[in-house]
């Protein structure tokens, strides 16, 4: 594997950084293949030139501390195939470039993988009844933590006037003004190919949004057939059903790929300190004008956010959900260092035990 890589794993999207990886890592008869689903603990894996399913080696199923280090969709492995190729044992997952992480739904305080070597992320919303803008500050802060560019899709663009258009991205550009947004109508094909036009063969792309944005449908017609089934959003509550039930990466035609996501309708975050930054830049601005160093942004006096929250020129709502931000990822920070150090206690502990029984022998 040194030097250059083989062309059928260039077209899945192994860049240079991965062809150094690769040559470092692997060894003996291991081959280097790309995730392109998890189903549980099994995995179907691509090497470009046919799929195979695969189970993890039992050393790094029992050596993982927490969920990142199991292989996620779009991640680089090396892997041993059996059965004239037809079955593979991981045993090493890659470094990774970019990371999309969630915290689990629910109150249990951990991270749950979304998809791994992402080079841009499409955040679609709906107009016509979805279109947040505290929910879209959320989808921004993952993503430019894990350090991916965000381009911002607003669908269902035949459902409303053009001034009504021209409002929700004036309202997206006042949020972010650097971020690219297109609005579109997934039963326009001109819309269509503008979006497949942006994309760009050997590059990984993903789609995020909640359910009944017309993510599975734009992948449909990315892909030119109907190849995954999707469903309608329901009249009473405008939420879409879980017609997506799994990450999966697909492989375009025109040699880009695309991971379709589970719609997410609970979104938090995990120790995204990066990605807060980003989002909230003129907070962090007005942050280097406070009295205080450590500010909250809460009580202090002399804070220079409040006093642009009482003067009008940041908007209450879009500080509250920063601080909502930060707190959630102090608290997910604070809940995983110490499940860390009682894993390692614990750890501790059996070692001891085992040590014990062997000089009672």
């Amino acid at each position: 594997m040194k030097g250059l890589a083989p062309t059928h794993l260039l077209k899945l999207g192994l860049d240079q950084r991965g062809v150094a990886a690769i040559a470092s890592e692997a060894n003996g008869d291991l081959e280097a293949a790309r995730v392109i689903a998890v189903h549980k603990e099994r995995y179907t894996l691509s090497d470009g030139r046919s799929s195979f399913s695969a189970e993890l080696v039992g050393k790094l199923i029992y050596s993982a501390a927490d969920a990142e280090d199991f292989p996620t969709v779009g991640d680089w492995v090396l892997a041993r195939r059996y059965n004239e190729g037809a079955f593979a044992i991981v045993h090493k997952v890659l470094p990774r470039k970019s990371l999309l992480r969630r915290k689990t739904a629910g109150r249990r305080v951990a991270a749950q993988l979304v998809a791994a070597n992402i080079d841009t992320a499409f955040i679609i919303q709906s107009m016509d009844g979805n279109f947040n803008l505290r929910r879209l500050e959320r989808y921004l802060a993952m993503v430019l933590d894990a350090r991916i560019q965000p381009v911002m899709l607003l669908s269902k663009r035949d459902l409303l006037s053009p001034e009504q258009i021209a409002g929700c991205i004036a309202a997206v550009k006042d949020l972010m003004p650097t971020l690219e947004v297109l609005p579109l109508s997934n039963r326009c094909a001109t819309d269509v190919a503008v979006v497949g036009n942006t994309l760009r063969p050997g590059k990984t792309y993903c789609l995020l949004g909640s359910s009944g944005v017309g993510k599975t449908t734009l992948l449909n017609h990315l892909m030119g057939e109907a190849r995954f089934s999707t469903g309608a959003v329901r009249e009473k509550d405008a939420k879409g059903r879980h017609t997506t039930t799994q990450r999966q990466l697909v492989h375009l035609a025109g040699g880009a790929m695309v991971v379709d996501t589970p719609g997410m309708r609970e979104l938090g975050n995990v120790s995204a300190d990066a990605g807060v930054a980003g989002t909230f830049t003129e907070i962090a601005a007005l942050a280097a004008q406070c009295r205080f160093n450590d500010c909250t942004h809460v009580h202090e006096q002399d804070c220079a956010v409040l006093a642009a929250v009482q003067a009008g020129r940041l908007p209450a709502q879009r500080h509250e959900n920063y601080l909502k931000m930060v707190r959630e990822r102090q608290h997910y920070e604070r809940s995983h260092a110490q499940r860390r150090q009682l894993d390692k206690q614990f750890g501790k502990y059996c070692k001891a035990v085992m040590k014990h029984k062997k000089d009672r022998r």
